[in-house]
């Protein structure tokens, strides 16, 4: 068990990583001046719809990223082995983050496509949001209420 506990913390660290690099990538990106960049900044109305989706999109999937994982473990994980709650943790825990990714990586997009800079505030939101999410052997432990065994 103590190998399945590790092997589960040291992939949500890799997924965290990720979730962070991948935004920072495309900032790189978007900053080098690639011909996308500003492809509809003129287009009002374009702008008003990709605005009004990113902050609906934001408003939607930060608190229920958040939400949902807590309503999870006291409904389904609580209530299984170990094991099988080992495998729900990683398996929510991924879902939680794609929520929150959504938001970064569209708001990412909508800030380079319209420049507007209510993209990349959703965007810095949602990362902001994912700290709460912050991946650890011993906030694991915490939240499957499993004890460190004796003689580790």
């Amino acid at each position: 068990m103590e190998k399945q506990i590790k092997l589960i913390t040291n992939r949500l660290k890799l997924i965290f990583i990720l979730f962070w690099a991948l935004p920072v990538l495309g900032v790189i990106v978007g900053e080098t001046g690639e011909d996308w960049v500003g492809i509809y900044a003129g287009d009002v109305s374009t702008t008003y719809y990709a605005e009004t989706l990113i902050i609906l999109l934001t408003a939607i999937c930060v608190p229920f990223s958040l939400k949902l994982f807590a309503v999870v473990m006291n409904k389904k994980i609580d209530k299984v082995t170990i094991p099988h709650a080992l495998r729900l943790y990683w398996r929510w825990s991924c879902i939680r983050m794609l929520l929150l990714f959504l938001p970064v990586a569209t708001g990412f997009m909508i800030y380079y496509m319209v420049l507007s800079n209510t993209g990349a505030l959703c965007a810095l939101i949602s990362l902001t949001a994912s700290l709460f999410c912050l991946p650890s052997e011993e906030r694991l432990r915490k939240e499957l209420h499993i004890d460190k065994e004796e003689g580790e």
